[in-house]
């Protein structure tokens, strides 16, 4: 049994249907991605499956079982939203929290201290949430999510607010809890995040899914409609060839729109009649031009 699952779930709201018969499954170790624009259902599917609200139709079950409070404790949420107390001290802050979780304080004080540590803020124990960058309080933030060690957590927007370092230090971070059995619900606007570490995802859309499934099948149903090259020097002649429908030059070289894969072949014969080669690739489309393509076909 899959630690999370999603069963035909609808919420309504008057005659507003916010969420509409989506299903998903997560299992033991796997973060998977739940993608959509604003008002697209996102928020409001998180917040059921956190307890906060409930379906109107459908179920969500937590290894096998409906939502109870017992469940609850077994949930982590990090949501996109500062949610910390500003002038609390981080180490009363959190202890607070895990102890509502069901953690002694004893149990809470020594995870916060190694949380810190993995972090490198040690001195962080004694300061006001206030005192802290906005960075800094993100990290924190997720701690509290995952001071209890839940078996699922909720992820939304995860990596706002950090600069590229810290956003690569929490990315291990949470590679490391997936690896050790944790499940995650990650929601966020960067679809590069999204490819690094998901698996599968459901796209959503005014309340529906539009696109569901593992990520590298999806990714097979699209063509391949782009060609990087990067060469010594100018290559003459791109335009002409059949099957290009683009050329624009970049730093890094040339991205060549193709119509159809067969045009690739000609594309790296002109190239080597005319320089050496330093790349030449059939890009496959990305997860944010899939995502562009899925919502934006069905956008009125």
């Amino acid at each position: 049994m899959k630690p999370l699952i999603v069963e035909q779930v609808v919420k309504q709201y008057g005659d507003k249907t916010a969420v509409n018969g989506i299903s998903l499954e997560v299992g033991e170790g796997e973060i998977y991605g739940l993608l959509g624009a604003n008002g697209a259902g996102k928020t409001t599917t998180m917040r059921m499956v956190l307890g906060l609200i409930y379906p109107d139709h459908g179920r969500i079950l937590y290894n096998g079982k409906p939502y109870t409070q017992q469940e609850l404790r077994l949930l982590g949420y990090l949501p996109e939203e500062r949610g910390l107390y500003a002038r609390v001290k981080v180490s009363d802050q959190i202890t607070y929290l895990a102890r509502l979780k069901g953690m002694s304080k004893k149990d809470a004080e020594i995870n916060l201290k190694r949380w810190l540590d993995r972090f490198e803020v040690p001195e962080y124990y004694d300061k006001k949430v206030e005192e802290l960058s906005k960075g800094n309080q993100q990290k924190i933030q997720f701690i509290a999510s995952v001071i209890h060690n839940p078996k699922i957590v909720i992820l939304d927007e995860a990596f706002s607010g950090l600069d590229p370092v810290n956003v690569e230090m929490l990315k291990k971070v949470v590679k490391e809890l997936r690896d050790e059995g944790m499940t995650m619900l990650f929601s966020t606007h960067r679809m590069e995040h999204v490819e690094e570490l998901c698996r599968n995802i459901t796209i959503l859309h005014r309340s529906n899914v539009v696109l569901q499934g593992n990520i590298k099948e999806i990714k097979r149903r699209y063509p391949r409609e782009k060609v990087i090259l990067n060469t010594e020097s100018e290559v003459k002649g791109l335009q002409g060839l059949q099957g290009v429908t683009k050329v624009e030059r970049h730093e890094y070289g040339y991205e060549i729109g193709i119509s159809d894969e067969s045009a690739a072949p000609h594309i790296l014969n002109l190239a080597v009649s005319q320089t050496a080669i330093q790349r030449f690739e059939v890009m496959e489309p990305t997860l944010n031009e899939i995502f562009i393509r899925s919502v934006g076909e069905r956008h009125e």
